[in-house]
């Protein structure tokens, strides 16, 4: 007669462990999630959103990050400065937005700057 279910242990579970004995921890992912369902609230209070939607968003704003980020770099070496400033990524959104997107990025980001430096 075979062994009843019951009399079976479980499988004990293995917790790997790093080279100092203790318990490894998961990567730590940075995005940009939090900041977006933020807005997402300030904009749209009664708006939710999928986590698709959110997983691209967030590619969104890495490419486009990347985009200003890689041209202000240019317009940095161009002008042989060593330091990015924020007149090289003013410059940088201009030439990368298109017409009126341009415009109230540069007046949002002067806002910003603006904020930062007062307090």
């Amino acid at each position: 007669m075979p062994p009843k279910k019951a009399d079976k242990k479980p499988a004990k579970k293995t917790v790997k462990k790093g080279a100092s004995g203790t318990k490894k921890r998961k990567a730590k992912v940075e995005t940009y999630k939090i900041y977006i369902y933020k807005v997402l609230k300030q904009v749209h209070p009664d708006t939710g959103i999928s986590s698709k939607a959110m997983s691209i968003m967030n590619s969104f704003i890495n490419d486009i990050f990347e985009k200003i980020a890689g041209e202000a770099s240019k317009l940095a070496r161009y002008s042989k400065k060593p330091t990015v400033t924020s007149r090289e990524i003013q410059t940088a959104v201009r030439l990368i937005l298109p017409g009126e997107l341009a415009k109230h990025a540069v007046s949002e980001g002067t806002k910003a700057v603006t904020k930062y430096t007062s307090a």
